[in-house]
């Protein structure tokens, strides 16, 4: 199966990455943890990816799961499932200079009636290589948009 045109700038993307990260935020105690990616061809104008954590102990932590959307045009956009209660959609940019390569969107949340109140996700990865350097903002609990993940990750396999 050959990757659909449009997702050619997010090639660097495809696989499975793994590595540390650190959780931090204004209304929480800092972290540590093992944080992995998948991001999946399927053959359609988008990626389909599941984000696992483990703590330090290897007890699951968070999951996600989403697509990364191509139209075209250097245009990327999100669509993610967060469990505690958050729906994500976003748009943003793909962008590649030289060996490196930047994926950044800039999302609305829509939350359940009983989840913790976020209203925006700011994700920026970058690619170099066998190497992911991910982050990811957010505005949420009556904050505004602060640093809250950040996950240096290595290709698997």
């Amino acid at each position: 199966m050959s990757l659909h045109p449009n997702l050619e700038p997010l090639a660097p993307l495809v696989g499975t990455w793994r590595g540390s990260a650190r959780g931090e935020y204004p209304t929480i105690t800092s972290f540590t943890y093992t944080d992995a990616w998948q991001f999946i061809d399927v053959g359609k104008p988008f990626l389909l990816f599941v984000e696992r954590t483990w703590n330090a102990e290897g007890a699951p932590m968070h999951t996600e799961t989403g697509y990364v959307r191509s139209p075209g045009g250097g245009v990327v956009e999100i669509v993610a499932a967060i469990p505690t209660g958050q729906s994500e959609l976003g748009v943003g940019t793909v962008a590649t200079e030289g060996a490196v390569t930047t994926v950044a969107t800039d999302a609305e949340v829509r939350c359940t009636p009983s989840a913790k109140q976020v209203d925006r996700i700011v994700r920026r990865f970058v690619v170099e290589g066998d190497a992911l350097a991910y982050t990811m903002e957010m505005a949420a609990v009556g904050q505004g948009v602060t640093l809250h993940l950040t996950s240096d990750l290595t290709r698997q396999g």
